[in-house]
């Protein structure tokens, strides 16, 4: 039997985000091209960054209704303690990125491409990554409702620590995928888990599903 290929983590490579300038909320529309700001504590009824260039910007304390970052591109940047129902960011470039603490009912996040985007002790909803290219990607320590990456392309992901409700892989393709170390409560898609790798404890939890996607009844 062949050996299987040595399973490789996603790998980060962050900027220093010091001696940053001081940004203004004004500052943040559609079309924006931001680089080296910093901005902190924004109180706004809704926050619209539709198309905008973000580089090398801290983002620290923001409650909205909704924020919007369609189509936007953001690199190697930090975000800290969101409060956000509704974040709109389909079909965005996300790289290089570290979201810490950030609270959302609903990320939309599909047919995105993000590298080296990394989230820390988040409490997520419904994220929706459809048909997203997923590189070098964690959530470390976050709660999420359910997380669907149907059709997306993942390499190197894993989600330590992590709780998942409910996991959507149908029609995915996975490679250095790790979810050792996931509570994976449901999962849709079951199929197409290869290239993934799992704990043998998960493996025992997901038997049932196994079992009934090849049509296995199992009786005692």
């Amino acid at each position: 039997m062949p050996k299987p290929p040595a399973l490789i983590a996603p790998s980060f490579d962050w900027p220093p985000l010091d001696d940053l300038d001081e940004g203004e909320s004004s500052q943040l529309v559609p079309r924006a091209r931001l680089e080296g700001l910093s901005f902190r504590d924004l109180r706004v009824d809704a926050l619209d960054l539709e198309s905008a260039d973000l580089a090398l910007c801290r983002v620290d304390g923001v409650r909205a209704a909704e924020v919007s970052l369609r189509y936007a591109t953001v690199a190697e940047s930090a975000w800290s303690g969101w409060d956000v129902p509704i974040l709109r960011t389909a079909r965005a470039s996300w790289r290089d990125l570290e979201i810490d603490g950030t609270r959302s009912g609903s990320v939309e996040a599909y047919e995105s491409t993000w590298k080296g985007v990394h989230f820390v002790n988040c409490r997520l909803g419904f994220v929706n990554l459809r048909g997203a290219h997923l590189q070098d990607v964690a959530f470390t320590d976050c709660t999420i409702d359910e997380l669907d990456l149907g059709q997306a392309k993942l390499t190197r992901f894993a989600a330590p620590g992590s709780r998942i409700s409910q996991l959507i892989v149908e029609q995915s393709t996975l490679q250095h995928v790790d979810l050792r170390g996931a509570d994976l409560d449901g999962l849709a898609g079951i199929s197409a888990l290869r290239g993934a790798t799992i704990s043998s404890l998960q493996l025992q939890q997901l038997a049932p599903l196994l079992a009934a996607d090849r049509g296995i009844t199992v009786r005692d």
